[in-house]
């Protein structure tokens, strides 16, 4: 066994072991018919239309493709985003530029789109339902009945615990999910992705969990497995970070607005406002007017 403490990641590696084990027409099909119930078998008629170059803030999307006259756009998330109706807005309107851009929106003739359909495989640590929705609406500052724009992704929990159907009837995306509770399982016995990795795949291979793919794509699967690893511990370090900071915050202006209230309660009470009518106008319990008012006056 090699050392994979001399495994150097590329932190410009965009792939994800997701991507690589659903980038064939074949393996996507069988997860198409595990979402929809289906049952297509002609790989053929299924076009990979993925936008290589059509990222958002260093995030490519994970998979897209044509079938049947629907547009289905599938990503992966082992980090809980609420954020996903709008990422996929943003990618949906590249995949439409693309695909009409022989046609003119200025003619008579109605423009003809493939039916959009947005699928999140979220497999995170943090407890979620194992399915749930996410609207664009969601995130609109006003309220609405009927939003005159929507976009509805479906969130799929595909993690074992959760026992989804679709992962008895997608054995590629059930033995995924093998390889990652493996790897999580090393990781928290060793302390150390490296050698987690190596060891999970060793086993995924010996147990016949993706081994055709791992064998022929060893190296490239433990680095992704690492690489993925150290950026969502990244991105947790930097959330927490940004709590810290924000608690700091909070305490402040929390500290500032206090003390402005505090000065107020001084300020009516020099006023001749008595402390039930202090109590009254700043909305708060006259005992605690009184034992404001009583450290002014020790």
């Amino acid at each position: 066994m090699r050392n994979m403490n001399s495994v150097k990641v590329r932190r410009d590696h965009k792939d994800t072991l997701f991507r690589m084990i659903f980038s064939t027409r074949e393996n996507l099909l069988s997860l198409y018919n595990a979402v929809n119930h289906s049952h297509y078998t002609d790989a053929k008629e299924l076009e990979i239309v993925t936008l290589e170059n059509a990222v958002y803030m260093n995030m490519k999307n994970d998979q897209a493709f044509l079938l049947d006259m629907q547009l289905n756009l599938y990503e992966h998330q082992s980090t809980w985003n609420p954020n996903m109706p709008l990422r996929f807005l943003i990618y949906v309107t590249k995949e439409y530029q693309m695909l009409i851009r022989n046609q003119t929106l200025y003619a008579s003739t109605l423009v003809e789109l493939p039916t959009p359909h947005f699928v999140v495989f979220y497999n995170g640590e943090e407890e979620r339902e194992a399915e749930s929705v996410l609207k664009l609406s969601h995130s609109f500052c006003q309220k609405a009945d009927e939003p005159e724009l929507e976009l509805i992704v479906k969130v799929l929990n595909i993690n074992l615990d959760k026992k989804q159907r679709i992962l008895e009837t997608c054995c590629l995306l059930k033995e995924y999910m093998l390889l990652v509770d493996k790897i999580r399982k090393y990781v928290a016995e060793y302390k150390d992705i490296n050698r987690a990795a190596e060891q999970a795949v060793t086993e995924c291979i010996e147990e016949n969990i993706l081994a055709d793919f791992l064998r022929k794509n060893r190296t490239e699967a433990i680095e992704v497995c690492i690489f993925e690893y150290d950026e969502k511990r990244e991105k947790e370090l930097i959330r927490k970070a940004e709590y810290a900071e924000g608690k700091k915050d909070g305490l402040k202006e929390g500290q500032k607005q206090g003390e402005e209230r505090v000065f107020e309660i001084y300020r009516l009470y020099r006023d001749k406002y008595t402390e039930n009518q202090i109590a009254e106008q700043m909305k708060i319990d006259v005992d605690e007017v009184r034992h404001i008012l009583e450290k002014f006056k020790e």
